[in-house]
């Protein structure tokens, strides 16, 4: 008889002001190198600006400012997670990102009214994973839709008066 399988989450896992997240693997498109950004006027203060990856205008967001975490200076690790976030293709700019893992969905808990700083409504859940904890973005509730739409316009917008 085979053993049963336990279902798992595939996560890429980054680091954002000294703590641990993680995203499903199925919404991150690709995770590049920091590159120049471009500003675009009229943007919530969380939205540095867009890049132009292989043609495609790409807003970027701070996550740091998302989430009303301490600034961070870019570094080497620095880098731009290309997302998948709701009707959007956004990048995330994070510290670092460290690896892709498994995680049994047994190992994975509601999330806490209140995990440094940063609101309950951004998470999924908190997964464990031998000694640490990993904070799971629910990346569907990191721009609410009026923020997606408006961000929409406001891109477009920006990028034709340029």
């Amino acid at each position: 008889m085979a053993a049963e399988t336990v279902p798992e989450v595939q996560l890429v896992v980054f680091q954002l002001a000294g703590e641990t997240y993680g995203v499903e693997i199925n919404h991150v498109q690709e995770i590049i190198r920091l590159q120049a950004i471009t500003e675009i006027p009229r943007t919530p203060a969380f939205v540095e600006g867009v890049i132009n990856l292989r043609g495609r205008i790409i807003p970027i967001l701070d996550m740091h400012k998302r989430f009303h975490l301490p600034a961070a200076e870019a570094t080497n690790n620095t880098r731009i997670m290309v997302v998948e976030l709701g009707e959007m293709t956004v990048g995330m700019i994070v510290d670092s990102v460290s690896e892709v893992l498994r995680l049994p969905a047994d190992s994975i808990e509601p999330p806490p009214p209140m995990i440094s700083g940063i609101d309950v409504a951004y998470l999924k859940g908190v997964g464990k994973w031998n000694d640490k904890l990993i904070i799971l973005l629910a990346l569907d509730r990191v721009l609410r839709e009026s923020e997606q739409r408006e961000l929409q316009q406001e891109v477009a917008a920006g990028v034709a008066s340029k």
